[in-house]
């Protein structure tokens, strides 16, 4: 990878995990800096980082994990997680555009956090302000649900060729499909991210997530998941650009003009 390369995959990574709360130390900073120069190898972070980091308990996001609840083990599997999604953007994976893809994401993710990498949650689990019945996608389902949304993607060609109203409508609805199946016992978000960012890139844009904060990710995945999915399409619409930036200037008004 070249710096400018580098630089993005830490950019986003960092990015990644502060949407979901998750703060690499100092030392983690330190450490990607280093990668970004080109003085340390993308396979030396892990190392760097802390492996076998586990999920403090009491973390948000409903997660199953038990692990240290110091500020020292919180430290740990932050600088797991962000050590293991520099490496994923450095590395790539396989784009299936199904359940598989999403656990080769999630594998590659957290492989240094010890924390499930990969494994489809077996328990049912209730929504965020669930209340009743109220819950995510069942699990006792998962395998038959992911089928049927990878299956809606091929289908629609993977989104591409899209004008972009298009194609940002469909985003969303497939985005709002895959966080109410939410495959994993955590991580999802982050997975759901990441697969999106990949999705839209290999249609012909790019998701700039630097222009999302914490708090209105949340209110706009959560208003989706209770029926409402127009801040979750205002969110995307704001964050997405043409993966050629040279459209910018072929295309008068680029934003009805085509992907491709």
């Amino acid at each position: 990878m070249t710096p400018a390369e580098r630089e993005s995959a830490v950019a986003f990574a960092l990015r990644n995990c502060r949407l979901d709360g998750i703060d690499p130390s100092g030392k983690a900073m330190e450490a990607a800096a280093g990668y970004t120069s080109g003085a340390i190898a993308a396979s030396r972070l892990p190392t760097l980082l802390a492996p076998g980091a586990q999920k403090p308990s009491g973390e948000a996001g409903g997660d199953r994990e038990r692990g240290a609840s110091s500020e020292s083990g919180k430290d740990r599997y932050a600088d797991a997680v962000f050590a293991g999604t520099i490496l994923t953007c450095e590395r790539g994976w396989r784009p299936s555009g199904d359940l598989g893809e999403l656990q080769a994401i999630h594998a590659s993710v957290f492989a240094f956090t010890g924390a499930g990498a990969g494994r489809i949650r077996s328990d049912q689990e209730e929504g965020p302000d669930a209340q009743g019945d109220d819950a995510f996608f069942p699990a006792a389902l998962l395998q038959q649900g992911a089928a049927a949304i990878g299956s809606g993607l091929a289908e629609e060609g993977n989104l591409a060729n899209l004008d972009f109203p298009a194609f940002i409508d469909r985003l969303t609805y497939y985005y709002d499909e895959l966080g109410y199946l939410h495959p994993f016992p955590s991580g999802n978000a982050m997975t759901l991210r990441m697969f999106a960012s990949r999705l839209s890139h290999d249609a012909g844009w790019d998701l700039d997530w630097a222009l999302v904060d914490r708090a209105g990710y949340e209110k706009a995945t959560r208003a989706a998941y209770l029926g409402d999915t127009g801040l979750l399409k205002r969110m995307l619409w704001g964050i997405a650009r043409p993966a050629n930036p040279t459209r910018i200037f072929l295309v008068a008004g680029w934003e009805q003009g085509p992907a491709h």
